[in-house]
């Protein structure tokens, strides 16, 4: 099997804020994987947080563990032994996509299909960064206006304060409220445990669905007292990268989000929606900032979620790749063998 590297720059239509800071744009590592004369296309998201900051980590990463003889593996193994040599989760899904896009070649099928699964009908949230209330006005009709899309996922966690979020989220409610959109909210860790429980009550009374990571990745042992008489769900996305990571907070949260470049790719996310479920908690799928590529293996699994935020690609100007369709609001893949998406230069 024979791997290529490219890196692609991507740039955001609109600056993404969030409690962490500002992302504009990200340079994407690209792989290709080959044999028998089909393809499989991967795509890696970096960031520090997922192990691997540059796109050169990546694919250093990449070409010191994927060997010939590690090539000749299973793809449940080769997963298996990358977790073991600490490939970075980022790295690790871009290669995991790209083995699994070339399996569904292999085999003449959609990847859905592969994994005996319908297509996706939950609708996508897109995402609304962190803006002053002047911005939010113009922004969403921008982001909504005939997009189909019925759930709007709002960054709060400001870093000027709750005070700043309130006045935010009110400029939310004005400019929708004569459309019919469900209101998400996903504070990125930016609130303490008091500020979490004011804004949850708050945001409560104005209808919002559920809160996403309220609290910093690294003070989960405050979960338990956030959870008693919540007043919205909780799902914790930084908190929870792996399957095993659910048990220890299965009891204090309502949910689990996972991202392919978090988890090291649809292997590990088939395992982290299964463990979920067995512990009877809802499941979300969310993004990175990646392209056509990643997107559409996301949303080959998109009918296993309660809740769908696949909407980076809407974001990208322009988007590499080709691959998944909006339709009336849903991420939706072709049916195409494989997840259905390459670079557009390629095809």
């Amino acid at each position: 099997m024979t791997i290529t590297f490219r890196t692609i720059h991507l740039t955001k239509r609109f600056p993404l804020a969030i409690s962490r800071g500002v992302h504009s744009g990200s340079d994407n590592l690209f792989i290709s994987v080959t044999r028998d004369g089909l393809t499989g296309w991967g795509e890696m998201s970096p960031g520090g947080s997922e192990g691997a900051a540059t796109a050169e980590e990546g694919r250093d990463a990449i070409q010191h563990f994927f060997t010939p003889k590690i090539a000749q593996l299973p793809l449940q193994d080769i997963h298996h032994q990358a977790r073991e040599a600490k490939v970075p989760p980022c790295a690790l899904a871009a290669l995991d996509i790209a083995l699994w896009d070339w399996l569904g070649k292999c085999a003449g099928l959609p990847l859905y299909r592969l994994l005996g699964l319908g297509l996706p009908t939950t609708p996508t949230s897109v995402t609304l960064g962190i803006n002053p209330p002047e911005v939010v006005r113009e922004r969403i009709p921008l982001l909504l206006d005939n997009t189909g899309i019925r759930s709007l996922k709002v960054k709060l966690g400001s870093p000027e304060g709750i005070e700043a979020d309130k006045a935010m989220f009110a400029a939310v409610i004005e400019a929708t409220r004569k459309r019919e959109l469900l209101l998400r909210v996903d504070a990125n860790g930016g609130w303490s445990l008091e500020e979490a429980r004011e804004m949850m009550t708050w945001l409560a009374s104005r209808e919002v669905e559920y809160i996403e990571q309220p609290l910093q990745e690294g003070e989960e042992h405050l979960l338990p007292a956030l959870f008693k008489d919540r007043k919205l769900p909780i799902y914790v996305d930084e908190s929870c990268r792996f399957a095993e990571d659910i048990p220890k907070w299965a009891d204090v949260v309502d949910g689990v989000n996972l991202k392919l470049m978090k988890c090291g790719g649809l292997t590990e996310a088939l395992r982290i929606v299964a463990v979920a479920r067995a512990f009877g908690l809802k499941t979300m799928i969310g993004c990175m900032g990646e392209s056509s590529v990643s997107i559409s293996a996301g949303a080959a699994i998109g009918a296993l979620f309660d809740h769908i935020d696949l909407d980076s690609h809407l974001n990208l100007a322009p988007d590499p790749a080709t691959g998944v369709s909006l339709k009336n609001g849903v991420i939706t893949p072709n049916n195409h063998p494989g997840h259905g998406a390459q670079l557009i230069d390629a095809e």
